[in-house]
């Protein structure tokens, strides 16, 4: 400690002779009355077991900060954010529609977005490819699981870039637009799931990328 205490005095550019760390400092002042009980000295166990104590409480709070800010990276990670093209427009909102075949009204579980022929279709977030193949009505479709039950949809493309099994990024290219499966011409259809269930994909889409 001493060393260190030397160390830091360098280190700060303090007068040497304002804190000198080399030499046993004095000690004095008028004697004190009798009254009392005269002060003793912790014994050398007691104060390694205080310092052990003091130890494991710091341990306990690193830890506790590690698991906090490790929640905050994976939290980062898997953030959904914005559109699954760079370029093209929502052609179809969320809930309830027309059906593009029947005329019906029917419930639409997703969004979609028009776009050219052979655009880059990209992960709005961090995760896991869970399917990427045909699936009946959507055709070629990508499946992404970003953990906490979050997955994203990604449906009718003319080519799929990315297989089962891989991890892939925000932004990361996973397919190209096309118009397979059950569609009327070239657009992504987009769904975000919570627990298996799709919702709302507006309020992430509207979200600002971190």
């Amino acid at each position: 400690l001493d060393a260190l205490g030397e160390r830091l005095v360098e280190v700060a550019d303090i007068d040497g002779d304002e804190f000198d760390f080399s030499t046993v400092p004095g000690l004095g002042g008028p004697e004190g009355s009798e009254e009392g009980a005269s002060y003793e000295l912790p014994s050398f166990m007691e104060a390694v077991n205080q310092m052990a104590e003091t130890l494991e409480r710091r341990e306990r709070q690193l830890e506790i900060l590690e698991n906090l800010l490790a929640g905050k990276q994976i939290e980062d990670q898997t953030y959904l954010s914005g559109r699954p093209l760079a370029k093209g427009w929502m052609s179809s909102r969320f809930g309830r529609r027309s059906d593009p075949f029947t005329g019906r009204v029917a419930w639409h579980k997703g969004v979609d977005f028009a776009g050219k022929e052979g655009t880059p279709i990209i992960a709005t977030g961090a995760g896991v490819v869970t399917y990427s193949g045909d699936r009946s009505g959507y055709g070629l479709m990508v499946e992404i699981n970003h953990g906490n039950g979050i997955s994203t949809r990604y449906g009718h493309a003319k080519e799929l870039l990315v297989d089962a099994g891989e991890i892939v990024r925000t932004g990361d290219v996973i397919g190209k637009v096309g118009s397979s499966g059950r569609s009327t011409g070239p657009h992504i259809h987009y769904e975000v799931l919570k627990n298996g269930t799709q919702v709302n994909p507006q309020p992430y889409i509207y979200r600002a990328r971190r």
